[in-house]
């Protein structure tokens, strides 16, 4: 599908493959995600250009085709293009089956891999997937682009037959291998649970259990027993990002799923809190690049 900007492209569908929430493909010429978090594993590769971004306040760029991108759930992350250019870029959403949780420590300090072999084998997950995505590792960008067009005309067809989805669960095996392999070898540098200060966590959950009603920042105050500005800065010191951010954010990936479901942008809006679709329009296209209908191919 074509969207915003020019030679803009997005499409995400969610495959009947166990452990994938989600399969995201874009090319995006201009767009920049805020800081936001995700429940999921978000492993990614590029079809060509380069990418900035953050991982729990340290940058990183990513060039080419030949890394792999791990971002762990409950980080804040963001990203940008760094080029007029921009990227093309494929993810999968991974949960926590998996890749459980407890490695989150692991990956965040090291959340880039050159490793040609779990490129080339997340490159065949994708062509297993259903969307043909780029020919190769070193697809020229008129490859790119006729597989942008090919892969949008397809989003909506796509569907794997049950020798399709064997071949998805051997693949995805083998990835999960390979991350396992990486992270086992790095050394744990913190660990969520202990660091995360207290009244934080508790400010989380709360947000979590109120998603779709919300509540305002001095009734979290009240509730918690905290100065309002205190409880920002103890948020954002221990999670990166503001508690209005981590709450539009964690809004937004709860959309993403009822779209995927066949839910309609009017109905998703008020389901997970928005005031209304508009509302829902801005912060979905500021988070993810695309309206929610365009999202959903609707």
């Amino acid at each position: 599908m074509a969207d915003g900007p020019p030679r803009t492209t997005v499409s995400a569908w969610r495959p009947p493959v166990a452990g994938i929430a989600e399969v995201f493909h874009a090319h995006f010429t201009e767009h920049a995600y805020p800081s936001h978090t995700h429940d999921t594993w978000a492993l990614m590769i590029l079809n060509d250009g380069a990418v900035d971004f953050a991982c729990d306040r340290h940058r990183h760029g990513v060039t080419g085709t030949g890394t792999v991108v791990l971002l762990p759930p409950g980080v804040a992350h963001d990203g940008r293009t760094v080029t007029a250019a921009g990227f093309r870029k494929r993810v999968l959403y991974l949960d926590a089956t998996v890749l459980p949780e407890d490695l989150t420590g692991r990956a965040v300090d090291a959340p880039v891999f050159g490793d040609a072999l779990l490129r080339h084998r997340i490159h065949q997950l994708h062509m297993s997937l259903g969307h043909a995505g780029d020919a190769h590792a070193g697809d020229s960008p008129a490859d790119s682009a006729q597989a942008d067009r090919a892969q949008a005309a397809r989003a909506q067809a796509a569907s794997a037959q049950a020798g399709d989805v064997f071949e998805a669960e051997s693949r995805l095996a083998f990835i999960r291998e390979r991350l396992h392999f990486h992270l086992d070898a790095l050394r744990p540098t913190r660990t969520p649970g202990r660091e995360a200060h207290r009244l934080a966590a508790v400010l989380r959950d709360l947000l979590d259990s109120r998603l779709a009603t919300g509540l305002s920042l001095h009734e979290a105050a009240a509730v918690l027993h905290a100065h309002p500005t205190h409880l920002i800065r103890c948020f954002k010191q221990t999670y990166g990002l503001p508690p209005h951010a981590y709450l539009t954010g964690k809004r937004i990936e709860w959309a993403r799923g009822l779209l995927l479901d066949g839910r309609r942008p009017a109905e998703v809006a008020a389901t997970v809190g928005f005031h209304d679709q508009a509302h829902l329009n801005r912060h979905f296209t500021r988070h993810v690049g695309t309206t929610p209908a365009r999202y959903a191919g609707m």
